[in-house]
Parts: structure tokens; C-alpha cells; sequence
């Protein structure tokens, strides 16, 4: 879907003037354009209009039709060339709207009718190479994999793959069935079934493309590579690739995957099962049938509530990429802000240089930031700049980054002390320990030095950011900017706003976080936010069921089995349970009647089990394995949770989470469902084919979650009384989304 630049304008004359000329596109032509060079080469151009991307919908499917049936009809080209004029995007894939919200008889048409144009195009007579640079995915690839050649720009931008099961659903336009007769059964299933995208040098390794070209030449070089083929090239099936791509290894490799999918997935995700068939069985039959397996498979699995809830989760990621408050747009309650948009951040200070601040500080300079890192000591420094230095050192094994890239990045970091003057920084942004009183501190030292435009950040995960706020004269450039453990891995970040943050400044932090590369929510100051305001009642519940007889195993495997990635109480030690205690206290001040904190982790702190970090809690951890320790087993009360199963376990874990995060939209923390649910799945790892906590309530009715809390509630677990928003919805039959026909 997208080129990037074919060649830059000078170079990239086509010389049509005494060029063999085929019918001339028809002006309603919108989304690719069609012209033949002088060696009698068509080169077909994707460009949607008033777009960054290139998608394919079903008029863009049309226009490339109606132009092989141009290109069939002109008996003098002698080939053809794919490319993109957009600059950073060759194509994204397919129109997900589309395909989502279309009736089942439409889908399998739209789906038939992408197959056939891709077959043409593999099918045409001439030689056809594809020129890609920048995102080239989905059907953007599998349009690529319908040609003879591809070239690829060794650009970070260029990333190519099927990404298609993180939707729920599989290739459909042919990548399922050309991608393995293409680099073998064994790779393409890699790639197809972790859904991965790879960049080009690593495509080139597989056999994805053919050579890696500079931009800059690409054109050039792909036509030159057609117009020397002179005809359509017969591919030569290497010996290996013959080996497994066969119906008898086809279904040992099925036979041998299967098992390890479905422990990995725990069923939960039918793509990935549905693609290992498709894929296995396609290979040692015709492309006709294949292609028939695939439209087969897709149909149904458009159908499954899991696609649909994976898909919405990509919309609201698509919609965090584009959320803003407009300039001179006050919030309800606030004031407007007559302010222009500023330039992006270029300088930042980050205060604190314990993980989180080293963390964000290497995020930050990785992406071209100046960044400050200032604590108390130089030592305190010293091991903050080594923990960013193993931070990019990981990221040169893991090819995020070369070892210039990564040695430039860390010298945008300077170390400090004493802070100098903070007038021309963009953004500061404090991590400090979680002690308000320090923070006050901080904060007032920050308001004299920092220039009156300057951002007043804090990282805080519990504390509130109102109160802080209210320690300063220049309350109203205060805001929280609240990233996840660990920084270059987790994409969510809350953007909090008190009743005094300017709305300029709330819009000037959604830009920034967006332009660091993460995904905002934005949230109304209130203890815990989001994310560790529905957390905590769920793993505070999950203590208190161990300290009541349950047994770690059967708490941790019972949200195992839900869709969680990781058990409660192996998270408390990964968090840390002086962490995990911290903040649950913080709720607890504040939401004492339905939270009280377990004394299981105050005794396991005590003791010195702070989970991981120590070696033990919950768990006993050695390296990257654990095992369930001892130490906790000292601070079980009674039996009275022993004989409850798995089942009753999730349901009590769940209902705390579903309860809570509804609390969040009833009291306009949030603007709507969409961002708490968006909040759980890309903070905590809440199992994203479920949508989140507040769509699955929806998806297994809130009449019957309500009835569930009232039970227990009849037990005398006052904590699970419902809402007032949930008992209202449950009265009505009514949904927390409503049905509008949209996905979100």
C-alpha cells in the first residue's frame, strides 16, 4: 500500500511522449493511476485521495481490475511495475470497516472477488514486479505475493507480513496459499500464525522479497528488472520447499503444531487453529482449492465474537492514534485556551532515574528527544544511565536498533544532579518515588524553574495528580502523563487532566504521547486512574481468595483459562508486592467500604517476599521460571474458598473488574465504554478477544452479571453490590454499549 516516493519527481519521468500508449484510465480512476514508460512498462500507482494510507476497498479492487483488463487487452507492454506515492505506506491491507460490517453473503463475494483480481494479476502473461517501501501488509503483501518479483527498501519503515490472526481472522486474498509455495510450509507458518511482521532485511532472509533496493532507485531498478525478464519467468520449486510443501507434511506438521497452539491459545483464539488448517491443507492441493479454503475459512471466522471484539480493539487503537482536544476546545467545566499549536517536544527533563524514569528517558531519546535524567546522587544517576545503556544494548540484539543508532540515541541523554534551568524544556516529567509529600516538593522546585510553557508532568500510578497540582501557583500546567512497566514494551499511556489543567496542555500531552509513539487514554484525576483502579479490586480479590484456601495454581490457571496472559498473584510478584501494597492501600483510603487490603501482602512485605525483585512472594522465582513458594502459605486464614472451583474463582474475579470499570464511565472518568475497556486491554493484558471487561459484560449480558454479584451479595459479600449504573442497565435489559451498527 504505500511506495514512498517512486523516485523524486526529476527522476521519475515517464516517458510517455513516444512511449506505446494503452487506453487512457478513466477519469473516476481515484486510487490507482496507470501509466506505460517508454520500454512499454505499465506502472500501476496506488495513491488514495485525502489519505495517508493506501487500503484496499472494494472500488480500489475494481480500478485494478479494470485495468489488468487494459493491460490483457494492450498486446505491447511488455510488463508491469506496483508502486505507492505515498511516503511512508505501500498498503495497509484491507478495508476493515468493510469487511467487519458486511453481511455474510457480501464478505464471501468481496472476499471471492479479491481472489480473483489477485489471481489475474498472477496470472498475466507479462512479468510484474512489485517496488515496496514502507508498511506492505495484508492485502497489501498478498497482492505483492501475486507477482513475479519484489523489491523492498531496507528502510525501517518497510515492514512486510500477514498480520491477519490478530484480527481473528486469516489471509484470504491469496496469502495463505502463496506464501508457503513461496518460502515453504515451515516459515510461512511462522510468520502466518504469530500474525508477525518483519522488517525487510529480515523478508529478504525468508525469501519474501527478491532484493533489497534504495529508495531512491527502486523504480528504476524493478522496471529494469521486468523489462529484462522480456517474459513471464517460470519459478523453479527448490527441493526443500517440495519436502514439506506436500499433503503428507502437511498434516504431520498440523498434527505436531496443533497440540502447542492450543495450550498457547488455550482455544481462545480460532484464527490461529482455523490458519494451521487452511495452510497445511492448501499445500498439497490445487491453488483453485486452497483459495476455496481460504474464503471458506475466513466467513466463518468473521462470525466469531472473538474477530469482532479483536477488530474493534484495533479501531480503538487507530482512534488513540488520532485523539486530540482541538486548540481553543475547552473540556466540560473548563475554560477555552487561546493558544496555537506548538512546535513538537524536542527538549525534556525526567526526574528520577529509578526504572520508570530510565525507562521513559530511553524511550524518549530513542525517538530524537533531549532528555535531562536527574536523581538525588550521582550514584543514584550512575545506575539509571546503566539501566538505559542495557535498555538500548537489548534493543541492538533484538535489531530495534543498530549500534550507531543506539550509541547516537544515548548521547541525547544527559545526566545531572543539580538541575540548570528548565525555561526551554518542552516537558518535564516526574518519576519519583510514590510519596506525595516529596512529589509537592519536586514540583514547586519544577514551577520556578521551568519556562511558562513548559509541561509539569508526573508519572504517578496512584497518587493524585489534583493534589499536587493544588501545591503550585501554576496549577493549570500540571498533568499526569502515567507510562507503563516496562516502557518500551507496553503502548498504553494515561494522560490525566485535573480541574485545573488548561485544556491546551491536556491537548499539548496527547500529542506528545502520540508522537512518542504510544497510545493515550485520556482520564479525569481520580485515585487510580484507570488501569489500577480496576486492577487492584481484582488482584486484591485474588489475595484474599488465597488467604481463604485457594490455591495459588487454581487462582493463577483459573484467569489463565479466562485469557488473562498472566495469573493475579504472578503478577503481584512481577509488580512487586511492596508495589501491589502500595497501591492497593492508596484505593483502599479512598474506597474503604468495597476494598480492604489483605494483610497476606503487608506480611509478605514485612517478611521481605517482595516478589521477583527479592526471588520470592507468591512464587519462588529462579531466573525466568517460578515455582509456588512457601513463604505466603503462612498467612492463610481459614478453607473457607478451598472447594470453590476454577469457575467460581474467575467469576468472583471477573465481577470486581466488570463492576469497577463501570463505575469508571458512571462517574465520567472516562469519556465512554470504549476507553476502559481500551485502557484494560492495552495496560493490564485484560484477554483482548473479549473486548474488555465492559464489552463482555455486554456479551454475556449485564442482567446476568447483576444477578451474579446480587448472590453474592446475599452471602454477605457486600463488596460485589453492583453499581448504580449496572442495576439501572440490568432493570432496562439494556447494553453499556449501545447498538449503533458500528463496531465501537
Amino acid at each position: 500500500m504505500s511506495t514512498a516516493t517512486l523516485l523524486a519527481p526529476e527522476q521519475l519521468k515517464l516517458d510517455v511522449m513516444n512511449a506505446p500508449q494503452s487506453p487512457p484510465a478513466p477519469r473516476e480512476f481515484k486510487n490507482l493511476h496507470r501509466e506505460v514508460t517508454a520500454d512499454a512498462i505499465a506502472v500501476l500507482t496506488f495513491d488514495r485521495p485525502d489519505s495517508a494510507a493506501n487500503i484496499f476497498d472494494r472500488a480500489t479492487l475494481e480500478e485494478l481490475n479494470a485495468h489488468l483488463d487494459a493491460i490483457e487487452r494492450d498486446s505491447t507492454l511488455r510488463g508491469v511495475v506496483l508502486v505507492s506515492a505515498k511516503p511512508g505506506i505501500f498498503i495497509a491491507g484491507a478495508d476493515l470497516h468493510s469487511l467487519s460490517t458486511a453481511p455474510m453473503n457480501a464478505l464471501r463475494e468481496m472476499v471471492e472477488f479479491g481472489q480473483r483480481v489477485f489471481s489475474r494479476l498472477a496470472a498475466l502473461p507479462l512479468p510484474t514486479a512489485a517496488a515496496i517501501h514502507g508498511a506492505c501488509l495484508g492485502g497489501g503483501f498478498e497482492v505483492c505475493l501475486a507477482c513475479d518479483f519484489r523489491f523492498a527498501t531496507p528502510d525501517k519503515a518497510t515492514k512486510l507480513g500477514l498480520p491477519e490472526v490478530l484480527l481473528g481472522i486469516l489471509p484470504a486474498w491469496g496469502g495463505s496459499t502463496r506464501l508457503p509455495r513461496l518460502i515453504g510450509l515451515p516459515k510461512a507458518l511462522d510468520l502466518i500464525l504469530a500474525g508477525k511482521t518483519v522488517v525487510s532485511k529480515q523478508a529478504l532472509k525468508l525469501g519474501m522479497v527478491d532484493d533489497l533496493v534504495p529508495n531512491e532507485s527502486l523504480l528504476t531498478v524493478a522496471l529494469a528488472k521486468v523489462a529484462k525478464a522480456g517474459r513471464k519467468p517460470h519459478r523453479v520449486t527448490p527441493l526443500e520447499i517440495k519436502a514439506t510443501n506436500n499433503i503428507i507434511a502437511g498434516n504431520l506438521i498440523s498434527m505436531l503444531t496443533q497440540p502447542k497452539l492450543f495450550k498457547k491459545t488455550r482455544g481462545h483464539y480460532p484464527a490461529v487453529l482455523k490458519a494451521l488448517e487452511v495452510v497445511t491443507l492448501g499445500v498439497g492441493r490445487s491453488e483453485e482449492r486452497a483459495l476455496k479454503l481460504e474464503a471458506d475459512a475466513i466467513c466463518q471466522l468473521a462470525q466469531t465474537e472473538a474477530a469482532k471484539n479483536l477488530i474493534r480493539v484495533f479501531f480503538l487503537q487507530e482512534r488513540a492514534k488520532k485523539l486530540t482536544l482541538e486548540p481553543g476546545r475547552p473540556r466540560p467545566g473548563h475554560a477555552a485556551a487561546d493558544v496555537g499549536v506548538r512546535a513538537p517536544v524536542k527538549r525534556a527533563t525526567v526526574i528520577g532515574a529509578g526504572v520508570m524514569g530510565a525507562g521513559i528517558a530511553q524511550w524518549l531519546a530513542a525517538r530524537g528527544v533531549s532528555v535531562m535524567l536527574r536523581d538525588i546522587n550521582t550514584d543514584a544517576v550512575g545506575r539509571g544511565m546503566a539501566t538505559v545503556g542495557k535498555l538500548f544494548a537489548d534493543g541492538v540484539k533484538r535489531r530495534t536498533f543498530t549500534p550507531v543508532e543506539a550509541r547516537a540515541a544515548m548521547d541525547k541523554i544527559s545526566p545531572v544532579v543539580e538541575l540548570p534551568s528548565l525555561r526551554r524544556a518542552d516537558v518535564v516529567i516526574e518519576a519519583a518515588v510514590e510519596k506525595m509529600d516529596l512529589k509537592k516538593d519536586i514540583f514547586r522546585k519544577l514551577e520556578q524553574l521551568a519556562g511558562p510553557d513548559t509541561i509539569l508532568a508526573t508519572n504517578t500510578s496512584a497518587l493524585s495528580v489534583t493534589e499536587l497540582a493544588e501545591s503550585l501557583i501554576a496549577r493549570e500546567r500540571v498533568v499526569g502523563i502515567h507510562f507503563f512497566n516496562p516502557v518500551h514494551r507496553m503502548q498504553l499511556v494515561e494522560v490525566i487532566h485535573t480541574p485545573h489543567t488548561d485544556a491546551e496542555v491536556t491537548r499539548r500531552a496527547l500529542k506528545f504521547v502520540q508522537a512518542m509513539g504510544k497510545l493515550p487514554v485520556l482520564v479525569k484525576d481520580s485515585p487510580g486512574f484507570v488501569v489500577n483502579r480496576v486492577l487492584m479490586p481484582y488482584l486484591v480479590e485474588a489475595a484474599r481468595l488465597f488467604e481463604m484456601g485457594a490455591e495459588v495454581m487454581d487462582l493463577d490457571e483459573a484467569m489463565l483459562d479466562f485469557g488473562m496472559p498472566m495469573g493475579p498473584l504472578r503478577l503481584v510478584d512481577e509488580v512487586g508486592t511492596d508495589v501491589s501494597l502500595h497501591v492497593a492501600e492508596t484505593l483502599a483510603s479512598h474506597y474503604h467500604r468495597r476494598m480492604a487490603v489483605p494483610e497476606v501482602l503487608s506480611k509478605l512485605v514485612k517478611g521481605g517476599h517482595l516478589g521477583r525483585k527479592s526471588g520470592e512472594g507468591f512464587y519462588i522465582h529462579q531466573g525466568k521460571e517460578a515455582s509456588v513458594g512457601e513463604a505466603a502459605e503462612r498467612f492463610v486464614k481459614d478453607d473457607s474458598a478451598a472447594n470453590l472451583d476454577r469457575a467460581d474463582l474467575t467469576l468472583r474475579m471477573v465481577l470486581l473488574m466488570v463492576n469497577e470499570a463501570a463505575r469508571c464511565v458512571e462517574e465520567g472518568i472516562v469519556s465512554g465504554p470504549e476507553d476502559v475497556d481500551f485502557a484494560m486491554i492495552m495496560g493490564a493484558g485484560f484477554a483482548p478477544f473479549r473486548g474488555g471487561p465492559l464489552r463482555h459484560a455486554d456479551t454475556v449480558g449485564v442482567a446476568n452479571v447483576v444477578r451474579a454479584m446480587n448472590e453474592l451479595v446475599d452471602e454477605g459479600e457486600e463488596r460485589f453490590a453492583p453499581c448504580a449504573l449496572l442495576k439501572d442497565l440490568a432493570a432496562k435489559d439494556g447494553k453499556l454499549y449501545p447498538e449503533k451498527g458500528v463496531l465501537i
